[in-house]
């Protein structure tokens, strides 16, 4: 799991860190063994955290499991917003770590041909980054599929909150390559679909190389999506 650096205090700055590391040990664990397989104390052993020092990072391992979900569904959210905002120009195969400074040249040079309004290139950006984010966070996404039902209902509440607001990016983007082709509800199915595909298959390669499984993955939704 990513998380920006906290600012602060040294101390602080250590206590964020050992929280990091927590909601980071806590993924795995809950990916290997699931929720009921883990206790907070494999959890705290996991991250170098002993004992009862856990309790002044989580209050509970339900309350590790609600942060470490709410984190994953910002995270979908906002990087499908932006791809909405902010798509690679028409043609690139996916944004890649160059990207933003490619911009600025173009912009400087008046050769940005960047194309926002166009239907296929956003919908590719959408496939690219969920299926960069599955294979990154395979672990993550597992949990999450698996253990949602487990969360505090305050935290369900919000992951869902999150969830929908994340499927309304992707069916708006369905919607603008065809507006008549299928209701609002048909999109989404077709969205949902597409999310079970990508996130289902990170499990299954291991000691396939990401390099060739990612262009696969990504063939195979954008063919699920245009079916």
């Amino acid at each position: 799991m990513s998380s920006a650096r906290p600012t602060g205090t040294a101390r602080d700055r250590a206590k964020a860190d050992r929280r990091a590391a927590l909601l980071a040990a806590a993924a795995t664990l809950f990916a290997e063994r699931g929720f009921d397989g883990v206790t907070l104390g494999d959890i705290g052993e996991a991250a170098g955290v002993s004992g009862p020092a856990v309790y002044r990072h989580v209050a509970s391992k339900q309350a590790l499991l609600g942060a470490i979900l709410v984190d994953v569904s910002e995270r979908l959210l906002q990087g499908g917003r932006a791809v909405l905002e902010d798509p690679p120009a028409s043609g690139d195969a996916r944004p890649g770590p160059d990207a933003s400074s490619a911009a600025a040249e173009n912009h400087r040079t008046g050769t940005d041909d960047r194309t926002t309004d166009d239907p296929d290139t956003v919908l590719r950006a959408l496939v690219d980054f969920h299926v960069a984010f599955a294979l990154a966070e395979a672990d993550v996404i597992r949990v999450q599929d698996r253990d949602l039902d487990r969360l505090a209902p305050d935290d369900r509440r919000t992951v869902r909150d999150l969830q929908n607001a994340y499927v309304a990016v992707w069916t708006a983007a369905l919607a603008a390559m065809d507006p008549d082709a299928e209701s609002p509800a048909e999109r989404r199915v077709r969205a949902l679909a597409c999310f079970g595909l990508i996130n289902s298959t990170p499990h299954s390669v291991r000691g396939v190389p990401t390099s060739r499984v990612r262009p696969t993955l990504t063939r195979m939704a954008l063919a699920a999506l245009t079916a």
